[in-house]
């Protein structure tokens, strides 16, 4: 065979051979091994182009999520101590009821806003600064997206919710701002800070209660 003609087939042979790897790269793995029998009649996702493909495919429906927070033993345990020692003194004091609005803050996964709706309050907003759909929404302390007194009673059962704040004075500002006149601003402290001075931020408002609770085993 002439050289020419055997350079000209070598350089096909090294084209096919590049041509056919772009092919099998650009295919689902699921063509490399025939699927079980079991599998034949699923409908198979397409295979991750990128790791935040497979990642997004991963992510538990907010539904699933919450309902498994729900069946663990600290939320039902937290629930319960919200219940007792913290929404028990807003009642006594006419500062909650069914019909109050209600803004939880730095609220995490939620747990306060579904304790207040089994207490019966319809009107419950939480917000943090991660969303954890369907109970939380994410929102800025600092700068609450809310018109002014839109809110009855603002809550946190988190500690370091105002303590441990970028700017504690400037959520205080915000929580007096959106809260109505005549609402109230319940929080909860770790009893190593002096209540007075985490209530000298608040420059519109005056402590009408103070109360011992624990929720989790720790007390507030």
């Amino acid at each position: 065979m002439d050289r020419r003609v055997q350079r000209l087939v070598s350089g096909v042979a090294a084209v096919a051979a590049t041509i056919s790897l772009l092919y099998l790269f650009s295919r689902a793995s699921t063509s490399c091994f025939p699927a079980p029998r079991a599998l034949t009649t699923l409908s198979l996702a397409p295979f991750p182009r990128t790791s935040c493909d497979a990642a997004s495919r991963r992510v538990v429906p907010p539904d699933r999520r919450l309902a498994k927070l729900r069946s663990s033993t600290r939320w039902r345990r937290r629930s319960v101590a919200l219940s007792s020692s913290a929404f028990a003194p807003l009642r006594g004091l006419g500062l909650l009821a069914g019909s109050s609005r209600v803004l939880c803050l730095a609220a995490a996964a939620g747990n306060a806003v579904d304790a207040l709706h089994n207490e019966g309050v319809g009107d419950v907003t939480g917000i943090d600064l991660v969303d954890f759909p369907p109970l939380v929404r994410c929102a800025d302390p600092h700068r609450l997206p809310f018109s002014d007194g839109d809110f009855d009673l603002i809550f946190s059962d988190d500690p370091a919710g105002i303590s441990g704040a970028l700017f504690p004075s400037r959520i205080a500002a915000e929580a007096e701002r959106a809260v109505r006149v005549g609402g109230a601003i319940a929080l909860a402290v770790d009893r190593h800070l002096d209540p007075v001075a985490v209530a000298a931020l608040f420059k519109r408002s005056r402590i009408v209660d103070q109360t011992d609770i624990t929720l989790d085993g720790s007390q507030s």
